[in-house]
């Protein structure tokens, strides 16, 4: 019997476990991954070509490594509750009218937004994110918050950043962040936290957009609170005394049903 096809969830579980076994080692010859994982050597390939594109790993000659730390954490935040983001998206841009000027930085919890708000005629979106430019394409008006230019994130930060944004005003803005512990939000690079407090000066309206995996941790620089927003959009699973800090605040909350690892989102 020929053998079945594995579904689209099953290949990017494979591969999401391929790189959390590579971020392990360091680094594996691509012989023992694909002894390891029970697949052909061109399955194999495929999968690491697909990381090597997605900037998840490097592909060298006959063995893969993993990038320094830092890059990992937010490679990581690429293909992590891919389907919770997506959910988030579709709750977020109905904050969004045609016309606008709207900002959003450089999480990837928002390139699933910024692919929406592509859709919507007549927008300005300000952004410091390389990536979230490229996904913009010619649909709307994109001004680029250029500065030093950090490749682990592909965006830019900096007294640069900060002054373009001193200078400019936004309707909405959308952020995410790193990390998040009853209510107090931080970020490991200290000019991307100032960048995040910038932001807020700069936007009519603030929203934040975090899937539930940020809660419950730090980083080195704190950069406010959840009561600087005017909303937070997050998952159902949020731990309530998070929710609660955002409410105690002043802050509106919007939850959007979870979607389990691997599952596709339907909208």
């Amino acid at each position: 019997m020929p053998r079945t096809r594995p579904s689209d969830a099953a290949v990017e579980q494979r591969r999401k476990e391929i790189l959390d076994h590579v971020i392990e080692l360091g680094e594996v010859r691509i012989d023992d991954l694909t002894a390891r994982f029970g697949v052909s050597l061109m399955t194999m390939h495929r999968d690491l070509d697909d990381l090597a594109e997605r900037r998840l790993l490097r592909k060298l000659r006959g063995k893969v490594e993993a990038y320094p730390a830092l890059t990992m954490e937010t490679a990581s935040r690429f293909t992590l509750h891919a389907g919770e983001k997506e959910a988030l998206a579709e709750a977020a841009i109905r904050q969004v009218e045609p016309g606008q000027t709207v900002f959003v930085d450089d999480s990837t919890t928002l390139f699933p937004l910024v692919e929406r708000l592509a859709e919507v005629p007549g927008l300005t979106v300000i952004t410091n994110s390389l990536h979230a430019a490229r996904l913009l394409g010619t649909g709307v008006e994109v001004v680029l918050a250029g500065g030093r230019y950090d490749a682990e994130y592909d965006s830019c930060s900096g007294p640069d950043v900060l002054a373009l944004l001193g200078r400019t005003r936004a309707d909405v803005a959308f952020v995410s962040v790193s990390a998040v512990a009853v209510g107090r939000l931080f970020h490991p690079v200290r000019d991307y936290a100032e960048l995040k407090k910038a932001v807020l000066r700069a936007a009519n309206r603030n929203v934040l957009v975090l899937d539930h995996s940020k809660f419950g941790r730090t980083a080195t620089y704190a950069h406010g609170s959840v009561g600087d927003y005017d909303l937070l959009v997050t998952s159902e699973i949020t731990p309530t005394e998070e929710i609660e800090a955002a409410l105690n605040e002043g802050t509106a909350v919007e939850t959007v049903e979870h979607v389990e690892e691997g599952q596709p989102y339907d909208s």
